[in-house]
C-alpha cells in the first residue's frame, strides 16, 4: 500500500486502515519527516531524517517513537520534533541502537509481517522528556501553584541534573542506581529533600508509562529504604509569642513585618499569602480569597479575617502604597523581586527564630489553646477533612459566622498572650500601637520621606536579592 500524507493526530491515527499485507507510513504535513507506520497489526509513531557529517549525508535512518494505540499524538509530536533537532545535528537519538537505514523498514525489503521487522525503537524516553509531559500536561493543566512547580523542578533539574538524558527505562532495569542516588542525596541534602526528591521522580515514572508501556512496571523509586520522616514540632506555645512579637517589631521591613504576622493569625501555607492580590480581599465581607493554594484552583478557599487580621493586611496595604506603589497595584505583599511580590518568607534565625511553615503549626497548635475544635481547624487551614461526611460539608455555609468567630477566638488568644507588651515595649508599640503605621508614615512625608522610602526598599531588595534557599525547608 503506498504511503500517504495526513495531518497526524488522534482522530486521523485512529481512522487509519490496516493493510491487508505489508505495510505503509502516514507521513505529516506539518512536521516533516514525522509519520505513522502502519502495519497488519501495528500503529507505530516514528521519525525519518538524514545523518550529516561536516555537511554531508552519512545514512538515513528512521527510528520508532512509540506505539500509536497508548501514546497520544501530541506526545508523539514533542518527541518527534526532539528527535529530529538530534539527527540535524548529526546526533542519533539512540546512540546504542546500530545506525539502521530508513528503508530497511520498507515492506520491499522484508515479508511484510510487523514481527519480521527490526526493532530500532530507541530505549525511550528520557527524564527530560518526562519531566516535560509531567509538568504541563499534569501540573500546569491541573493548576498546580507555581511553588509546587518549581518544587518538582527544583528536584528534576538540580538533583536529578545528571540524569536528565537517560532513558527512564535504564532507570527501570537497574533500580540500584536509585537506591544510591537516594543515599547520595540523603547525605548531601538531608533526608527530607531526599524523600521529597524521590516522590517526585516516582510521580514522573508512574505518568511516563502510561504512555511507554515498555518501562518496567515497577517504580524504581519504590525501591528505596525511605528515610523516617517524623513531623517537625517547630510550633510556639503562648510563651514564646512576646519574644516572637519582638523579633518581628525589629526587622526593618515592615511589609515582611506584616506578612509574618498574617502567616501566623492565619495559619496559611507561606506562598500562598506570598501571591494574594488586592482583588482578593473583600473588607466588606471580610474575607481574603485564596485562589491557587496547595492542590490547585480546584481547593480555592476564602480565610475568614479576625479584627487583627484586618488591621494587618490594612497595614501592608498603607506601607506598600508608600514604598512600592506600583507593585502595590497589583500584589497585597509587594517586594522589589522580578515577580514584584515577597518571593520568600525566609529570615536569619538568629533574628527571627520562628516563620514559613513554624507559624502554620503554631496556629495549629495555638487554635486548640483558643477552644475552637480540630474540625474548625482544619476547615480554617483548608486542611483535607477526612471520613464520607466531608462531601456533606458546604464550607462557604460556615464561613460567614461560624468561621469568622472560630477565627477571632484565636486571633484574640494569640494576642492576649501579648499582656502589656504592645504599652510596655517602644518597637512592639510603634508597630502595633493605635494609629501607628499612620503616624510613621506621616512623619516620614513631613520630615525626608524619600530618606525612608529608600531606607524601606534598601531593606527590601536586600531580602530580594538574596537568591539562596534557605538552610532548612519545612513542610506540614
Amino acid at each position: 500500500m503506498a504511503d500517504i500524507r495526513i495531518l497526524i493526530n488522534d482522530k486521523a491515527v485512529s481512522d487509519l486502515k490496516a493493510p491487508s499485507s505489508g505495510q505503509y507510513r502516514a507521513r505529516d504535513t506539518q512536521l516533516k519527516g514525522f509519520h505513522v507506520i502502519v502495519g497488519r497489526r501495528s500503529k507505530t509513531f516514528a521519525v525519518q531524517g538524514d545523518l550529516r557529517k561536516d555537511g554531508k549525508r552519512v545514512a538515513s535512518i528512521s527510528v520508532r517513537i512509540g506505539d500509536a494505540e497508548t501514546m497520544s499524538t501530541r506526545e508523539a509530536r514533542a518527541t518527534a520534533k526532539t528527535y529530529l533537532a538530534q539527527i540535524s545535528k548529526g546526533e542519533h537519538p539512540n546512540p546504542k541502537a546500530a545506525d539502521m537505514p530508513a528503508h530497511a523498514n520498507d515492506a520491499s525489503h522484508g515479508n511484510g509481517d510487523d514481527a519480521a521487522q527490526p526493532d530500532i525503537t530507541p530505549k525511550g524516553v528520557t527524564l527530560r522528556q518526562a519531566w516535560a509531559r509531567y509538568r504541563d500536561a499534569h501540573l500546569i493543566r491541573k493548576g498546580r501553584s507555581e511553588g509546587t512547580i518549581e518544587g518538582y523542578r527544583d528536584h528534576v533539574e538540580r538533583l536529578f541534573r545528571d540524569w536528565l538524558d537517560i532513558p527512564l527505562q535504564e532507570l527501570g532495569d537497574d533500580p540500584g542506581k536509585v537506591i544510591a542516588k537516594h543515599d547520595e542525596i540523603t547525605k548531601e541534602h538531608g533526608p527530607y529533600i531526599s524523600n521529597g526528591s524521590m516522590r517526585t521522580l516516582r510521580a514522573i515514572y508512574n505518568h511516563a508509562r502510561k504512555a511507554h508501556r515498555y518501562l518496567p512496571a515497577d517504580n524504581p523509586a519504590s525501591v528505596v529504604d525511605w528515610n523516617s520522616e517524623g513531623r517537625r514540632n517547630t510550633a510556639m506555645g503562648l510563651g514564646d509569642l512576646p519574644n516572637w512579637f519582638r523579633q518581628v517589631a525589629a526587622l526593618p521591613n515592615p511589609i515582611r513585618r506584616e506578612y509574618h504576622l498574617f502567616s501566623l493569625l492565619s495559619g496559611s501555607r507561606p506562598t500562598a499569602l506570598m501571591e494574594a492580590k488586592p482583588q482578593h480581599l473583600d473588607l466588606r465581607r471580610r474575607v481574603l480569597h485564596i485562589p491557587r493554594p496547595k492542590g490547585g484552583a480546584d481547593r480555592a478557599f476564602d480565610i475568614p479575617l479576625s479584627r487583627q487580621m484586618v488591621l494587618c493586611l490594612t497595614r501592608a496595604i498603607r506601607f506598600g502604597r508608600y514604598i512600592f506603589p506600583f507593585e502595590a497595584n497589583s500584589w497585597l505583599f509587594p517586594a522589589g523581586s522580578e515577580s514584584g511580590h515577597l518571593a520568600e518568607q525566609k529570615e536569619d534565625r538568629d533574628v527571627l527564630g520562628k516563620w514559613g511553615n513554624d507559624l502554620r503549626q503554631t496556629f495549629r497548635t495555638l487554635a486548640t489553646a483558643a477552644g475552637v475544635s480540630e474540625f474548625d481547624a482544619r476547615l480554617l487551614m483548608n486542611h483535607a477533612i477526612p471520613g464520607v461526611n466531608a462531601g456533606y460539608i458546604s464550607r462557604h455555609k460556615l464561613l460567614e459566622d461560624h468561621l469568622r468567630v472560630q477565627q477571632q477566638a484565636i486571633s484574640a488568644t494569640m494576642f492576649g498572650a501579648l499582656g502589656d507588651l504592645i504599652a510596655k515595649d517602644d518597637a512592639v508599640r510603634s508597630w502595633l500601637g493605635p494609629h501607628a503605621t499612620r503616624r510613621t508614615i506621616k512623619a516620614a512625608k513631613r520630615n525626608d520621606g524619600e530618606a525612608l522610602r529608600d531606607e524601606y526598599r534598601s531593606a527590601a531588595f536586600a531580602h530580594a536579592a538574596d537568591p539562596s534557599p534557605p538552610a532548612e525547608i519545612c513542610s506540614t
